[in-house]
């Protein structure tokens, strides 16, 4: 090849290859100024798109359960909590059935291992292994570091007192939402608002990492005006009292005059909130508040004291009960003995029917019926318990002579027992009447009158008759302290008139008589075992409880307070 063409084939060869640097280099840089445009779209203008795209793909929302609010007596004892616990579940697609620590993870959760594996093998999606762990066995399997396991908190409600308060509080559902009782009344202010965490997870949807976006807030904590250790008092005592008179039912409310304070509202039969597999209707019933019954004779005082303050009558007026029956109307009434000439205080003492008919059809049956309203019958009690029921007073237009006479001695009218407690703190008090509360009164509370001043402390001494001797309730009576009170045995209504053989008893007192600190009522439902009136049934009762209950308040005694053991032997009463 000679030298010229030798030369002009280098020059070819060096253009071309100048060419091909050129178009590589224009493509390089084209690539490079794409990659920047995309990395600044990506960066700068589409960030938020990809964020989304990022925590679908790598982020999990977990809601974070709140815990409820306690629930506190009024010292401050716990008597409603909620206690964390974890719950455990696996996806059987990390988690394989063969796994060499499955064994310690089913001897902690308390699962043969067999059942374990069996269900691993058989499930295709995620499911809950087991729920309610307490955090120390949730911390010993965590330790185990099986791979596809995840741990939810939740709360279980726990209540330390168990069936001696359980008709009041109520209990909870599955998802802590309140079911019954002040749980359900109160379910809002207890009730927590729940949050929100979101976690990291990686491919195999491992939890790597977490961060809380926004925490959980628990519920508020109730006071309530209930002492704990009162409750326990009513309520054996309740309980020992159907189990001994075989009684379909028994209840007791524990009072504070002074306040209108709920100390203890007591039921049995009853149930334990934290095992409630099987409910049973029957037992979840408040029957202090829910259910309503004829009161009997524990109504008399209040025709007694309206008689007195219209001017109709004196404790010392007398009426003639004589030969024990009364016809009104083409009706007999009776008293369970004939008792001749009394005086007011001594038809209050003696619980004659015939009586209080008399004194009754005296007053003029608006001034009655307006008197009932004003100590709280036929109105709902102002409580914060769900099934709270107004009990039943006909209009006065509606009334005859014979309606009128049964309904003072308390037949032809019902009500509860919180309502006949409630009655009774306006003989403890001055005449006037109070709301009734289940939480703390801190500031002083102004009655509404029902009677005057004067007619309260006549009634509060016939009452304080009727439980010493030749009275209906000597049985009553507490050694060291005055009692006052009145006894009721009615018959139960059944097929448009009244059972012979079912009653119910009840017992309306308070305590100390010169200086009320409690007013206690007692009702007995369906005595059987021999004795029905409430002398006999529902004051011992009544006693136990105020006994038991003073000495807890650190009540002092008076020794020139005795109780006679010839008294008690008088025990019969209605």
């Amino acid at each position: 090849m000679s030298t010229r063409t030798l030369a002009a084939s280098s020059i070819l060869t060096w253009r071309a290859t100048a060419w091909r640097s050129r178009v590589v280099l224009m493509f390089l840089w084209g690539g490079l100024t794409a990659v920047m445009v995309k990395a600044f779209l990506l960066q700068h203008v589409h960030v938020e798109q990809w964020q989304k795209r990022a925590e679908v793909r790598y982020e999990r929302q977990r809601d974070l359960p709140a815990s409820r609010g306690r629930l506190l007596d009024r010292n401050g004892t716990v008597l409603a909590v909620s206690i964390p616990e974890m719950r455990v579940g696996v996806s059987p697609k990390l988690l394989s059935a063969d796994h060499p620590k499955l064994k310690q993870a089913a001897d902690i959760l308390g699962q043969p291992v067999a059942e374990l594996r069996s269900r691993i093998r058989s499930a295709k999606h995620f499911f809950y292994l087991a729920s309610g762990l307490d955090i120390d066995r949730a911390d010993r399997l965590k330790a185990l570091g099986l791979p596809g396991l995840e741990f939810d908190q939740e709360f279980r409600r726990h209540y330390p007192f168990g069936e001696a308060l359980s008709n009041v509080i109520g209990f909870t559902d599955l998802s802590d939402l309140g079911q019954e009782g002040l749980e359900r009344a109160m379910d809002r202010q207890l009730r927590g608002t729940a949050g929100a965490e979101r976690v990291l997870v990686d491919r195999r949807n491992q939890v790597f990492g977490a961060r809380q976006n926004d925490p959980a807030k628990p519920g508020e904590d109730v006071q309530l005006s209930i002492d704990a250790g009162l409750q326990s008092v009513a309520y054996q005592a309740a309980k020992a009292a159907m189990v001994s008179h075989k009684a379909k039912g028994a209840a007791a409310v524990v009072l504070d005059p002074r306040s209108g304070e709920v100390l203890a509202l007591a039921n049995a039969p009853s149930f334990d909130p934290n095992q409630r597999q099987r409910l049973d209707p029957n037992r979840v019933r408040n029957r202090a508040v829910a259910d309503s019954f004829e009161p009997g004779s524990t109504l008399k005082p209040f025709a007694i004291a309206t008689a007195m303050d219209a001017g109709l009558v004196r404790p010392n007026t007398t009426f003639q009960t004589a030969p024990g029956q009364m016809s009104i109307s083409g009706r007999v009434i009776r008293d369970s003995h004939a008792h001749g000439l009394l005086t007011v205080s001594e038809i209050l003492q003696k619980s004659s029917n015939i009586g209080t008919a008399q004194i009754a059809l005296r007053i003029p049956a608006q001034t009655l019926h307006e008197h009932y309203r004003a100590a709280g019958f036929g109105l709902s009690p102002p409580l914060s318990l769900p099934g709270a029921v107004a009990g039943r007073l006909r209009p006065w237009q509606s009334w005859v002579a014979i309606d009128q006479a049964t309904i003072s001695y308390g037949h032809g009218i019902a009500v509860s027992l919180v309502q006949l407690a409630r009655s009774y703190s306006v003989f403890a008090r001055e005449g006037d009447i109070v709301p009734v509360s289940l939480h703390p009164v801190s500031t002083p509370v102004v009655g509404s009158p029902v009677f005057s001043a004067r007619t309260a402390a006549a009634v509060r001494e016939m009452l304080e008759l009727a439980t010493g001797p030749g009275g209906t309730a000597p049985k009553a009576q507490i050694q060291g302290f005055r009692v006052a009170g009145k006894t009721g045995t009615a018959h139960k209504p059944e097929r448009g008139g009244y059972s012979k053989t079912r009653f119910i008893a009840s017992f309306v007192g308070f305590v100390p008589a010169d200086q009320p600190r409690l007013v206690i009522a007692v009702m007995i439902d369906e005595p059987s075992a021999g004795q029905h009136y409430g002398g006999d049934v529902a004051a011992p009762v009544f006693a136990q409880i105020a006994s038991e209950s003073l000495r807890r308040l650190q009540m002092s005694p008076n020794p020139s307070v005795r109780v006679l053991p010839s008294a008690l032997a008088l025990g019969e009463g209605t």
